[in-house]
This record gives C-alpha cells, sequence and structure tokens, in this order.
C-alpha cells in the first residue's frame, strides 16, 4: 500500500496515544484480532463491515467503533467499496488514571466500556477533531489537552463500565497469563495445558468461547503486539522475528500483514 494511503502518526513525547489513518481501505484486509490498548475509530468515508466478539455490524462514515482491550475484533470492506477511517489506539493505563481522575472509576485499574459503537455526531466530530489536533503543529501541552478534553467527553457519553457476564474461569486466565508472558518462546499446546492445568480438548475449546480466537491464534496475535513495541524502539525486523518467535522473517512478515494490515517496514516508518 502506498504510504499516502496508510499513515501512521506518534509522538515519543506523547507515548501513550498512537493514530493511523487509511484512506482507501478497500487495500486491506484484518484476521481476526485484538489490541492491549483501549482502541477507538471513527469512519470517515464509506461503509465496512465491523465485527466485535460475536456481534457484526455494517458501519459508514459518521459511525465510531470502540474496542476495549483484549475484544476480539476486523474491519473490513464490502464488495470492494470504498471507505475510508481512522484508528487512535491508546494506553490503558493512561485512560485508567483519567477515568479514575474525572470520577468514572474508584480503582486504578482500566474499566472496560459497554459500547462497541457509537452513531453520537458530538463523539464523531471530537474524534476527528483531536486527530487533526496530534497530527497539527499544536504545542506539546496543547495535544495533551486535546486528549484529554475528548476522553472526557467520551466517558461522559459512554459513562457504562462493562461488567463481566459471568466471571471468568480461574484456569483460562492462567493459560492467557502464561501466553503472554512467554510469547517469544516456542510454546507448544501441552506447555499451555500444563501451566493452567487443563486437558488441551478442554483448552482449545473454552479458551475459544470465552476469548474469541484459539489458544494459537491469540499466541500469534500476542507476538504481534510484542512486535510491534520492538519495531518502535527501531530494532532490526530479523532481530524482531527472532525475539517474538517465528521460524523465519518471512513468516514473520506474513503474520503481522495479516493481524495489522501493514508489513513491519512501513509499521516502523
Amino acid at each position: 500500500m502506498p504510504p499516502s494511503l496508510s499513515v501512521f502518526w506518534r509522538d515519543p513525547a506523547l507515548p501513550f496515544i498512537e493514530a493511523r489513518q487509511v484512506a482507501d481501505g478497500r487495500k486491506l484486509c484484518y484476521a481476526r484480532h485484538s489490541h492491549a490498548t483501549f482502541s477507538i475509530g471513527a469512519i470517515t468515508g464509506g461503509t465496512s463491515t465491523y465485527i466485535n466478539r460475536d456481534v457484526q455490524h455494517q458501519v459508514h462514515a459518521g459511525s465510531v467503533v470502540l474496542m476495549n482491550p483484549g475484544d476480539v475484533h476486523a474491519c473490513n470492506p464490502i464488495d470492494d467499496q470504498p471507505w475510508s477511517y481512522l484508528m487512535l489506539y491508546v494506553d490503558c493505563a493512561w485512560l485508567a488514571g483519567l477515568q479514575q481522575q474525572l470520577g468514572f472509576s474508584q480503582t486504578p485499574e482500566f474499566k472496560r466500556l459497554d459500547s462497541i459503537m457509537s452513531e453520537d455526531g458530538q463523539l464523531y466530530s471530537g474524534l476527528l477533531n483531536l486527530y487533526q489536533s496530534l497530527t497539527s503543529d499544536l504545542s506539546l501541552p496543547g495535544k495533551q489537552q486535546a486528549a484529554e478534553r475528548f476522553f472526557r467527553l467520551m466517558l461522559e457519553l459512554l459513562d457504562s463500565p462493562a461488567e463481566a457476564s459471568a466471571q471468568v474461569h480461574g484456569q483460562l486466565e492462567q493459560a492467557a497469563s502464561f501466553i503472554r508472558r512467554h510469547c517469544g518462546d516456542a510454546l507448544k499446546i501441552e506447555d499451555i495445558c500444563s501451566a493452567a492445568g487443563l486437558s488441551p480438548s478442554y483448552l482449545s475449546r473454552a479458551f475459544k468461547q470465552h476469548y474469541g480466537m484459539t489458544p494459537h491464534a491469540y499466541l500469534l496475535n500476542q507476538r504481534i503486539q510484542l512486535a510491534r513495541n520492538l519495531l518502535r524502539e527501531g530494532q532490526p525486523l530479523a532481530d524482531v522475528a527472532l525475539q517474538t518467535g517465528f521460524a523465519d522473517q518471512a513468516h514473520f512478515q506474513r503474520a503481522f500483514k495479516q493481524l495489522l494490515a501493514a508489513t513491519p517496514g512501513h509499521y516502523r516508518g
């Protein structure tokens, strides 16, 4: 994809937020994936399909999509119809601090939002304005204030922290935690089962039901999230592939593009 059609923005002075703008979404296709960040995006033109866990929507210009950290999702073109969008990826600790500071939470942990989509015009225009502020020549304090102002608006409009519909199975949490800690290692399903105390058949079935992806897909996703961090540090592609558990650089390139719809080189910039 030509750089003019997909642009990443980040600023070392604002490490809690990253942005991406895509001018022609027909050129991209995402496998189902998740982020460690809170993600919020605006559809700026056309129409596409948005899947979040087991819910599917058709979104269009004016729609805002929201993904809590860990939400398995994908957003893809419909029959080659043109569409464009922008996304913000926000550090959960930063946003949790804002939630607590503004009285939306009494604890320092990030509180999930119920909403996965909104058609609120104020929220949509506010998100566009924030993106413009971040990518402009506005001063650093001005950009930080713009981010705080927008996310305060978001919380005021969508003030409904999501509570788990059922208690999360402790052994599944152990399995997911083990994968996250060892995602750069050559993990086998037996390793994960041993850490969680579950049989392979039960783990595969229950893990997918709870997290929306198989343990293998979850491992692959965690490796790509780790790769993003290493690329942002400027590490060579070959070293990143090795540190994130891929057999070779070609496999790493394919997996990265499949989940992020961008090559590692394009992402690193």
